[in-house]
């Protein structure tokens, strides 16, 4: 209640809370306004009988979006695909990196070529879209009742289609945006979130509904149990860091002496996020997804790699562990980051400066992902094992949990922020820093510079 009271008496904090909620409430009033032309009852039995394939991934990110054939069905994932190709070119493309070294500046330019990305991705997708949804016939959707998902087909549909899903999944942009420069958390992030979280009432409705009469005590409190020691170690591991001390130069300038303090270089154990068990997860959907087009040896590739099957666990494992590395190899450049040292005239403790440090930071780097890949593949995989065994009906992935957590723990961060800089308490229960004197700066040097990238002693001081 102490909280909720702090929450309330910051004007700021209690707008960027309501304008979020208010956005967020809107994105889902949008999943309910269906594409022109669809049978939204025939696309839920077909995706219910297990034929959506990936689209079941993209319709559990979208918030069930994909199977009422809404006008954000595309969802958000355009975007992030669109980030994640703009970042590897950032890589082999030598006009996009020298962008994201200007800084503020190169980053907007960057964001721009994202969303113009995100368009043409959008209306790719929704002519493979609609297209699909033109070839499913004589889809049963309920016993003894066949249907098919588009009543009249051709270019008419196609091209409303292609317009309707590209303005939605833009539209979702925005809000993203918005959600992130004038609401609280990341905005793109949120909007998965509700996606996922707004999927549970449904699920636990369906799975009292299968076992009506039959409920198990002991695997209902089985799955309770399994689902909190997942959500601990979740957030034991996103909050895990590997510290790499750092130690600033002192340097005089006139009669005062700067820099000297100690700081340290945050390594997250799980830097890909849940990047990899996205892609993995995509991968290993696409044989489901070209059996339904009928593409020849799709159906026998399909029997092979089946959910649930070690096969299928043995490449999940393989493909989420390559996919950690290769995304973490993309996102963090050690030679970027040893260079920035350099210039802030820092460095690690027995490490020369350079080329050295880069080497260093990178055999950290790979080491601890090591152990961080290892946690998503049994986070991903131990869920998969026990709807398994104990025959859950709805979706409980390691995937969706991950998400979840993330984001549930970078909004409060934010929120717990907001309160701190106003001297209010945070939410976990830590008083907020005061302002001290000259005389106290001297004994909490090591406290007032946690992250080598933060501001240095002479900037504090001025």
């Amino acid at each position: 209640m102490s909280v909720l009271a702090n929450i309330g008496k910051l004007a700021d904090l209690r707008r960027r809370i309501f304008f979020t909620i208010g956005l967020l409430l809107i994105y889902r009033l949008g999943v309910f306004v269906t594409v022109p032309g669809v049978d939204r009852k025939v696309m839920q039995g077909h995706l219910a009988s297990g034929g959506g394939g990936i689209l079941g991934v993209f319709n559990l990110f979208s918030g069930g979006a994909l199977e009422k054939l809404s006008i954000f069905a595309l969802g958000i994932m355009p975007y992030i695909s669109a980030s994640i190709i703009l970042q590897l070119l950032t890589m082999v493309f030598k006009p996009l990196e020298e962008l994201r070294k200007e800084g503020e500046q190169g980053q907007r330019k960057i964001n721009q070529y994202t969303r113009y990305g995100t368009i043409l991705l959008s209306a790719g997708q929704a002519m493979s879209t609609a297209l699909y949804l033109e070839s499913l016939i004589n889809v049963q959707f309920a016993p003894g009742q066949t249907g098919n998902v588009v009543a009249n087909p051709g270019w008419g549909f196609r091209l409303m289609t292609v317009l309707t899903l590209t303005t939605g999944t833009a539209f979702v942009m925005w809000l993203g945006e918005q959600i992130t420069e004038r609401g609280i958390g990341n905005g793109i992030s949120l909007l998965i979130f509700v996606g996922i979280v707004t999927d549970i009432p449904g699920a636990l409705k369906r799975y009292y509904d299968t076992n009506e009469g039959n409920l198990q005590p002991l695997t209902l409190f089985a799955v309770a149990t399994i689902i909190l020691v997942t959500v601990a170690t979740i957030v034991f591991f996103e909050r895990g860091q590997r510290k790499i001390p750092i130690q600033y130069s002192r340097r005089q300038v006139g009669r005062r002496i700067y820099g000297g303090q100690q700081a340290h270089l945050p390594l997250r154990v799980n830097t890909a996020g849940t990047i990899p068990p996205i892609f993995a997860s995509s991968l290993l959907m696409f044989p489901s997804t070209l059996a339904n087009f009928n593409i020849p040896g799709a159906n026998k590739l399909q029997q092979i790699v089946q959910p649930g099957e070690w096969v299928f666990n043995a490449v999940y494992v393989f493909l989420i562990v390559f996919f950690c590395y290769f995304y973490t190899a993309v996102t963090f450049q050690p030679v970027d980051v040893a260079d920035n040292l350099k210039k802030q005239q820092a460095f690690i403790p027995g490490i020369r400066p350079g080329k050295k440090t880069a080497e260093y930071i990178d055999r950290v780097l790979t080491r601890i992902t090591l152990g961080g890949s290892l946690y998503v593949a049994a986070v991903c995989v131990i869920p998969t094992i026990v709807q398994t065994y104990f025959r859950v009906p709805f979706y409980f992935g390691g995937t969706s949990i991950m998400i979840v957590c993330g984001v549930a723990l970078d909004t409060v961060q934010q929120v717990e922020a907001h309160l701190i800089t106003r001297n209010y308490e945070g939410l976990a229960g830590a008083r907020a820093t005061k302002i001290r004197g000259r005389h106290d700066h001297d004994e909490d040097d090591s406290e007032s510079s946690n992250d080598a990238a933060g501001p240095s002693r002479e900037k504090e001081l001025v």
